[in-house]
């Protein structure tokens, strides 16, 4: 099916679909989390068919996904997105860090414009729990010898807009499309003498979840181990 189609571009639903199968990997001790984030992140950037399936074709559910998801008659679980964009809210508008810091992160809610302004001192934005003023979040950072970090959710659009001025504004999320319903994160402002990086990382609860369940896959097959070692004995 690949070979017919190999360039059929990659829709939502497929990206989506081939993230759980990694997240699945890794809680089965397949993957190491590690490779899970490297390989995530290169799902969220693909465009076609054709990147997303080395992703998983080491995996024993590569077999099952060797058609394009967007082909097929199965429906896509629903999306959570809807419980945090929460329009009508005024969210918090900004994070000033002199000669110091500022953090927001877990349960915070994020105006749709949000300046950070640091001055030889440091910032931290958190958005993997955080709620969304609207769909669509502006983040401008303004940095002069210092540095502002923003961590984003898998499924988010990230957009870098800014200009680094012997510093760096990161990239590497740029372009990444995002889940349906997702809200959109534009990055852009001036890193002087600093930097601003935009990465994207699992929510903690979600990691503690993988962890767990990786954890308990790893007893049952101890179990397992043992069961036949006690019926010779």
């Amino acid at each position: 099916m690949t070979e017919e189609l190999p360039a059929l571009r990659a829709s939502d639903t497929d990206r989506e679909r081939v993230a759980e199968i990694l997240r699945n990997a890794v809680a089965e001790g397949r993957l190491a989390m590690e490779e899970f984030d490297e390989r995530l992140d290169a799902v969220y950037k693909a465009r076609t068919y054709r990147e997303l399936e080395p992703l998983t074709a080491d995996l024993p559910v590569a077999a099952t996904a060797a058609a394009p998801l967007s082909l097929r008659k199965e429906s896509a679980a629903p999306t959570p997105w809807a419980e945090r964009i929460v329009d009508g809210t005024q969210g918090s508008s900004a994070g000033l860090a002199l000669m110091g810091g500022f953090q927001r992160k877990g349960r915070w809610t994020i105006g749709r414009r949000f300046t950070a302004a640091c001055l030889m001192g440091g910032g931290e934005i958190d958005l993997r729990e955080a709620h969304f003023a609207g769909p669509e979040v502006v983040i401008s950072c303004w940095v002069l010898m210092g540095g502002v970090n923003i961590m984003v959710p898998p499924g988010v659009e990230v957009e870098v807009r800014g200009l680094g001025l012997m510093g760096a504004f990161g990239s590497r999320e740029n372009g990444v499309t995002g889940e349906p319903g997702a809200p959109r994160v534009i990055v852009n402002g001036l890193a002087m003498m600093g930097g601003v990086g935009v990465e994207r990382k699992l929510p903690r609860a979600e990691k503690r979840r993988l962890k767990e369940e990786q954890r308990r896959l790893k007893e049952e097959r101890r179990r397992l181990d043992d069961h036949p070692r006690k019926e010779l004995d």
